[in-house]
């Protein structure tokens, strides 16, 4: 019997690939570190350098999850200009996108987030996302276009809307057809909300 080879380029980076194209095709329950060293192409025990166990690598699944969503939308908001109806409208659709093509790993990241024993590393990752939010509050009410209050209170309607309408449209409540129209009325709507 051949055995398989330890040693591996970037084997976390290679485990959270596969690992995420599972949860993309099986869900988070099929997911095993076995059958994950086995598509590495390294011995069964290899992740346990990486993973104790299944629940970390999740983890490491959704915090990876939290930190290319906060890229991306902070990479949208800054391409925006900088009106804020104008970066309103980019976040809105950075954030859709995202979940368009990520609805598995958007459904462990928020289950995780809320886990009680979810990690500090976690919990500074979904606060890293909520600042894109808040600051483009703050930015918005600097320039005078958003309506005055505590930014953590009047960001929440704009992680609420978004979070809402994505969970729409990755579970088919929502027809492919309507989801750019149902977008450009969400942002009409944050923003008449969000009027001085």
């Amino acid at each position: 019997m051949k055995t398989r080879p330890y040693h591996h380029g970037d084997l976390r980076a290679a485990l959270l690939s596969h690992a995420e194209q599972g949860l993309r095709e099986k869900g988070p329950g099929a997911l095993s570190l076995r059958e994950l060293a086995r598509e590495a192409g390294v011995s069964p025990g290899a992740p346990s350098r990486h993973f104790r166990n299944k629940q970390a690598l999740l983890d490491a699944l959704a915090l990876e999850g939290f930190d290319r969503l906060t890229a991306v939308l902070t990479g949208a908001v800054e391409r925006a200009g900088e009106a804020f109806a104008d970066r309103l409208a980019a976040l809105a659709r950075g954030y859709l996108a995202f979940t368009a093509g990520n609805a598995a790993l958007l459904d462990l990241m928020y289950t995780t987030k809320y886990d009680a024993d979810a990690s500090g590393e976690l919990i500074a990752a979904t606060r890293r996302l909520s600042a894109v939010a808040s600051g483009l509050i703050e930015h918005g009410q600097r320039r005078g276009e958003v309506r005055e209050g505590p930014v953590e209170r009047v960001a929440l309607p704009l992680m609420a809307a978004l979070q809402g309408l994505g969970t729409l449209a990755t579970t088919g409540a929502l027809p492919p057809e309507r989801i750019e129209q149902s977008l450009d009325d969400t942002v009409a709507f944050l923003l008449r909300g969000y009027a001085p």
